[in-house]
């Protein structure tokens, strides 16, 4: 092979490289799981604790941030969106109207329909958890590039629709 060729498979590299890399792969993925499991458990309290201090449980703090990042939705939506059984939406929307947070309306195009629709000003009260908490993200990231922020908005784009695809398989 010339100086300028490589053997299609290890890029030019010797056995020993790719050995160290698939090694240093294999760690590498270890330590995203172990991070990963944590992150995803902080994560869960981190929720529970913010809606408990609104009287909301963890489900219905995120149902209220899709309504918030998707606008008013409908029963059907919040379905699909939750991965909740149409029954357990029927509870979870009747909930949060009793505690002031959504309403129900018509549905401007299908008069049959009903969107559930978020109370802005109620939500407001949230406001003040989420500003303080985007400020340490925004500190936090500080230390990163912005080509390593956007590999992170990558793998959590793709994790992200990798879950929701899992989620949907276990509601069948």
């Amino acid at each position: 092979m010339n100086s300028g060729e490589t053997d299609g498979t290890t890029g030019g590299r010797g056995p020993a490289a790719v050995a160290v890399d698939g090694e240093r792969r294999a760690r590498a993925l270890e330590q995203l799981m172990t991070v990963g499991r944590q992150h995803s458990a902080v994560t869960v309290m981190f929720h529970s604790a913010i809606a408990a201090k609104q009287g909301l449980n963890a489900t219905e703090e995120k149902t209220l941030d899709f309504l918030e990042r998707r606008g008013p939705l409908t029963a059907k939506d919040l379905a699909e969106l939750t991965g909740l059984a149409p029954a357990s939406v029927t509870g979870l929307v009747d909930r949060l109207e009793s505690k002031g947070f959504v309403r129900r309306v018509k549905h401007p195009t299908d008069k049959r329909r009903v969107l559930v629709e978020l109370n802005q000003r109620k939500l407001g009260e949230f406001a003040v958890f989420f500003e303080e908490w985007a400020r340490d993200i925004v500190d936090a990231c500080e230390e990163f590039s912005a080509q390593e922020l956007e590999t992170v908005v990558r793998f959590l784009a793709v994790m992200s629709e990798r879950q929701s695809k899992f989620v949907a398989r276990l509601s069948e």
